[in-house]
């Protein structure tokens, strides 16, 4: 969208209008004392008040958008005391980067699991024009559209990986790029309104309360699940090593029951989450 915002062309230091002022009221008053004219001070007096209605003053990062009649005239930035046409309207919008912590909302992810999420974002005003005449009341347009792009955020991500999809992107693991769409996201929200987006992340998430016991469960399973497949799998190569060592060295002669027989004694005291009792055998392997 093309930018409409344009300076404030009528615009004078304040100081001078000042002088002019003083200038007046000494002279007026000069006059009317020699000349004993009072009515010189009657004119003067609504035409200074009139005059003193177009002082202005700008503050570091802030601007003034001015109208005329409900026409717009321009925008003042520049810091300082100032004037411009007393007929002119102003209105003050700020420039300064806010901080937006927005509420914790249910929400449903990817699968329809609901959970709870908010966002931090940071931005401010780039464009006044749009700012205050595109949309009403910009405070609330960012809001607003920041709690609708988070339910579509959520809709498009899983809150945390399936067991036969580890490589999706989630809203857990995925931060990086999860922070990036919705950044993108809230900046093609937020430009109608000449808003800039200078940072969106999600600063709270977690599976709503009348699941989350369901869904810790479901994580300690899988967490004891991975461990024991890298348990066997770490059990599996030792085994192979050892049957392996001991032909390579010619230490003991085993056929293929003797194998089968170490093979599944060693797998037990490996895999077993308990220390392993010995037992002493005095006799054959095959009594």
């Amino acid at each position: 969208m093309e930018s409409k915002e344009k300076r404030l062309i009528l615009s004078v230091s304040a100081y001078l209008v000042l002088l002019i002022i003083f200038t007046l009221i000494g002279v007026g008053g000069y006059t009317a004392a020699k000349s004993n004219t009072p009515q010189i001070m009657i004119f003067l007096i609504p035409l200074i008040i009139f005059i003193s209605k177009g002082f202005y003053i700008i503050s570091p990062n802030e601007s003034r958008v001015f109208t005329l009649f409900g026409k717009y005239v321009g925008t003042a930035k520049e810091n300082g005391f100032h004037w411009t046409n007393p007929l002119y309207s102003n209105r003050k919008i700020s420039l300064r980067a806010r901080n937006f912590d927005s509420e914790r909302l249910k929400v449903n992810d990817k699968h329809g699991n609901p959970i709870m999420i908010s966002v931090i974002l940071v931005w401010r005003v780039k464009e006044t024009f749009k700012a205050a005449f595109e949309v009403d009341k910009f405070e609330s347009f960012v809001t607003v559209q920041t709690d609708a792009a988070v339910r579509k955020l959520a809709g498009m991500y899983s809150y945390d990986n399936f067991d036969d999809d580890q490589n999706e992107i989630t809203l857990r693991s995925g931060l990086t790029e999860v922070n990036t769409a919705l950044e993108k996201e809230l900046d093609e929200r937020l430009a109608i309104a000449g808003i800039e987006v200078l940072e969106a992340r999600i600063g709270y998430l977690a599976y709503a309360q009348e699941i989350a016991s369901a869904m810790l469960k479901r994580q300690q399973a899988e967490a004891i699940v991975a461990a024991r497949f890298k348990i066997v799998e770490g059990a599996v190569g030792m085994v192979e090593s050892a049957l392996e060592l001991l032909s390579k060295k010619q230490i003991i002669e085993l056929d293929e029951d003797k194998k089968a027989t170490m093979v599944s004694n060693l797998m037990v005291v490996l895999c077993s989450d308990k220390e392993a009792t010995p037992v002493l055998n005095t006799g054959s392997l095959h009594v």
